[in-house]
């Protein structure tokens, strides 16, 4: 039971790391890449549908990302959707295609993703001791129908803390590393 348990917490915990990963995918470092736009939600006859459903998304040159909508009546709703978005930046609509210059980061510029940055670590630490609460929940109910043993209940609960601790020095790691990357000039 006890084993479960924390196999479950471990899976779900990859779960906020992999969000988090993808996440911070799409925060741009000063180089043009499909990663920045492609979770951008656009309002496409009234469903919230992801870019890459709608274009094919193109890095020809280190500072530029081109669009091509698979249907052309959705350029305006693209451009909307990167308009709404935190990218901070002015799509180029030339009918058939959409140009985004990726201009290089001003140092304000790169202060304000890293506090983003520091925003979606917490979001993904809160997810992951939110697993932990949730298990210890699950454990604390096994002891209560003696399933486990309270000797178990407490092993367990030392096991998801070390857990627990693993992911959120992750999720620090991933974070120092994003943040390097952004303020590298």
């Amino acid at each position: 039971m006890k084993a479960q348990a924390l196999k479950e917490a471990s899976g779900r915990m990859d779960g906020a790391i992999e969000a988090l990963k993808n996440d911070l995918a799409g925060f741009r470092t000063g180089r043009a890449t499909p990663a920045l736009v492609q979770r951008v939600m656009v309002d496409y006859y009234g469903v919230q549908t992801p870019l890459t459903q709608l274009a094919t998304i193109s890095a020809p040159e280190a500072q530029l990302l081109v669009i091509r909508p698979y249907d052309p009546s959705s350029l305006g709703a693209i451009e909307k959707a990167i308009l709404k978005s935190e990218l901070g930046l002015t799509p180029n609509n030339d009918g058939r295609i959409i140009r985004l210059a990726i201009p290089r980061l001003t140092e304000e510029r790169r202060q304000e993703l890293v506090k983003i940055v520091g925003r979606r670590l917490e979001e993904a630490r809160v997810a992951i001791r939110n697993v932990r609460r949730d298990t210890l929940d699950d454990l604390r109910a096994f002891e209560k129908e003696k399933l486990i043993s309270e000797d178990e209940f407490f092993r367990g609960k030392d096991d998801l803390q070390e857990l627990t601790d693993r992911y959120v020095e992750k999720v620090a790691q991933m974070g120092q590393h994003k943040e390097n990357e952004i303020l590298e000039v």
